[in-house]
């Protein structure tokens, strides 16, 4: 898989983390987008569809820019990121 980059995605309101893989080549905004309708669709839509999300890294506390490219942040494989 040349262009993801496994994450670890934490989700404070289910108190549960997931495992997946995200594409470098999109923004932070179309990521939220995607995890959120992954994570609704994994938990069985327990956890709604919303809009306004915001990512942050989990060990340095920094929020992403919701047009900035995945290619441009910090994010790497094995990266910590929460999703609120």
């Amino acid at each position: 898989m040349d262009y993801k980059i496994l994450i670890k995605l934490f989700l404070p309101e289910l108190e549960q983390n997931f495992e997946m893989y995200i594409p470098v080549n999109r923004t932070i905004g179309q990521v939220i987008e995607l995890m959120n309708k992954v994570v609704n669709d994994i938990t069985l839509n327990v956890y709604p569809i919303k809009e306004g999300l915001q990512l942050m890294n989990r060990r340095n506390n920094t929020f992403y820019e919701y047009n900035e490219l995945i290619r441009n942040t910090n994010i790497r494989n094995g990266t910590e990121l929460v999703m609120f």
